[in-house]
């Protein structure tokens, strides 16, 4: 029996959830939260002591609009690989090297895991 669209977005948050209770943003190491949507996908670094938003990038974000080519979306791994690209960049430039990695309930597959290696590859430690 197929799940309907609501029971997945609430198995989804409950994962989240687990994923939350082990790790928290500090200063010295913020947290890379990813959100994932069928046409966008969108990554932030997050100080939880603060609650304060220190980066962001998504497929929305005119710096990445621009690099994706001709055809593609911001729904498929170009788009998750400009984003981690982008976040990384941004992240050296406020002199944040290291993270904890948030994959928000998601499977480290696909576009997340092509996120995760970009960043990984714009010199961010995870």
């Amino acid at each position: 029996m197929a799940l309907s669209a609501k029971e997945k977005v609430q198995a989804r948050t409950r994962r989240h959830e687990r994923v939350r209770n082990k790790i928290t943003g500090t200063p010295e190491r913020p947290r890379l939260s990813v959100y994932r949507s069928l046409d966008h996908i969108y990554a932030q670094i997050i100080d939880d002591l603060s609650g304060k938003t220190l980066v962001a990038a998504s497929t929305l974000t005119k710096a990445v609009k621009g690099k994706k080519g001709k055809g593609s979306s911001g729904g498929n791994i170009e788009g998750a690989k400009a984003v981690g690209a982008k976040v990384a960049s941004l992240a050296k430039e406020k002199n944040i090297s290291k993270v904890v990695f948030d994959r928000g309930g998601y499977l480290y597959h696909g576009r997340v895991k092509a996120l995760a290696e970009a960043a990984r590859e714009g010199g961010l430690v995870f």
